[in-house]
């Protein structure tokens, strides 16, 4: 009878052993972010699973530059651990006891965010103090951001009126077509570029009060006063992005330029030619990569005004930047022979010096086209000496 006993109670010893060594544990995922005091995520740092209060981790996650964290568990429950790069052995920043379950062919998602209550209400109160500040200037730089964005959506807008606004003259002959009568199409034109350049004012006159400090929305918004030819508050707003660039870390030469050739377009357009000359120089100067497109928009619009010396002098300046461009000789060409004379005997036009040598090289450079046919004209009219 004590064999009896004696052999039962072997049985049930051996049944009371564990059998993990005979049945593979049953594993889970879990994932989630972890978000600082602050509100921003956390960028750095482990997450830890602790079945014993945070002592040791039987997992551990690294937390990426996006504030996220995802790996592998047994099933069970644990205590989820936070800690920074810098935090001491046996120390941790965070930890989360319920809601910590990791199922079996699962993948739980658990956050820690660090702006609970309760977690803010441990804080020292110097540290909650120091929180608060970081908090507020993180929410205006958060508004400050929406504001950047909102102005920059509005200079994509503006950019698009001002490139229509230069091709409205095609778009008016689109749009009526080709049997329009040139008064009909010029007016149409109007209606387009007033159009245009309303909605980039409208634009930029809100932006500027949003952000008085950034000089490019008040180049632009030079540009559409410019435009419409409002011309004493273009030069106004010109100036102010020139006095904003003057003071600023970091000038940006591409504003500086633009803002001087604006000026030097009104000054042209308004009689102060010299006044002109200088601030096109000036924009030619600050962005040398556009230097040849500067002097010769200069040449052009002195030659709309009829200043034919002053014409002459912005087309050499944009040869002499850029040879390889055949408007210039053309504007040139047409700024001398203002001073063209007619011989009394054969009735041939007698050239000033320079003129015909412009001309030739334009044709050189452009041989064909309506300004080409033009310049042949003039060429076969005229006495070669």
């Amino acid at each position: 009878m004590k064999r009896t006993i004696s052999l039962w109670l072997g049985v049930l010893a051996l049944a009371a052993m564990p059998v993990f060594s005979q049945v593979a544990e049953q594993m889970g995922k879990i994932h989630g972010t972890v978000t600082a005091p602050t509100g921003a995520p956390e960028t750095e740092g482990t997450v830890g699973l602790s079945t014993d209060g945070g002592r040791t981790m039987k997992y551990s996650f690294k937390v990426s530059p996006a504030g996220t964290y995802a790996g592998e568990a047994a099933a069970g429950a644990y205590t989820l651990i936070f800690r920074l790069p810098d935090t001491p052995p046996g120390k941790m920043v965070d930890q989360l006891t319920s809601d910590v379950h990791v199922m079996a062919g699962q993948d739980v998602e658990v956050n820690d965010d660090m702006t609970r209550k309760e977690f803010i209400d441990a804080l020292p109160e110097e540290t909650r103090k120091q929180l608060e500040e970081v908090k507020k200037k993180n929410a205006d730089a958060m508004k400050a951001n929406v504001v950047i964005k909102a102005i920059n959506a509005d200079i994509m807008v503006v950019v698009e009126d001002f490139r229509q606004a230069n091709e409205a003259r095609q778009t008016a002959i689109k749009e009526l077509g080709a049997s329009a009568s040139k008064t009909d199409v010029t007016n149409k034109e109007a209606e387009i570029r007033t159009a245009k350049y309303t909605e980039a004012e409208t634009l930029m006159l809100k932006d500027s009060q949003l952000k008085p400090d950034a000089a490019v929305i008040w180049a632009q918004l030079g540009e559409a006063q410019l435009g419409l030819k409002k011309y004493d508050d273009a030069e106004a707003s010109y100036k102010k992005a020139l006095d904003l660039e003057s003071t600023a870390k970091k000038p940006n030469p591409a504003v500086q330029a633009a803002a001087n050739a604006g000026l030097g377009e009104i000054y042209a357009r308004t009689g102060k030619a010299t006044d002109a000359e200088a601030a096109y120089d000036a924009a030619a100067k600050l962005d040398p990569t556009r230097a040849g497109f500067y002097l010769r928009n200069e040449a052009v619009i002195f030659s709309q005004m009829g200043n034919a010396d002053a014409q002459v002098a912005a087309a050499e300046k944009a040869i002499t930047v850029d040879p390889t461009q055949a408007l210039p000789y053309y504007l040139k060409g047409q700024g001398l022979i203002q001073k063209a004379t007619v011989d009394a005997k054969t009735g041939k036009m007698i050239l000033p010096p320079g003129c015909e040598e412009a001309y030739e090289k334009f044709l050189k450079l452009q041989p064909d086209g309506g300004l080409a046919n033009e310049v042949k004209g003039i060429l076969a009219q005229a006495s070669h000496q």
